[in-house]
């Protein structure tokens, strides 16, 4: 038996200490800087509750993926796309009971 892990641990995402300036930046451009804010202010009064630096961590993450999926959403939204036939997944699952 070997005492090495038959995996490979998870390294923690941390990102670079001046992410989240960047990331407001790049928000200036659009109207999305609230949004962000209150999602960092609830982070960072987390962040103080807990001593964790996780919440932080997770905003930033979660707001860089917005902003580099931001280019694929407007094209979708440009190309008039009809989504008008959209099924609500709670209601499909009400009728599969």
């Amino acid at each position: 038996m070997s005492a090495l892990p038959d995996h490979a641990p998870l390294i923690p995402y941390t990102p670079a200490p001046r992410a989240p300036a960047e990331l407001l930046d790049q928000l200036r451009a659009d109207t999305w800087v609230p949004a962000f804010e209150q999602e960092w202010a609830t982070a960072l009064e987390e962040s103080r509750r807990t001593f964790s630096l996780a919440g932080l961590y997770e905003v930033v993450q979660d707001w860089q993926g917005r902003l580099a999926h931001a280019p694929a959403i407007d094209a979708f939204v440009a190309s008039g796309y009809d989504d008008s036939e959209f099924i609500d997944m709670a209601e499909l699952r009400k009728r599969c009971r």
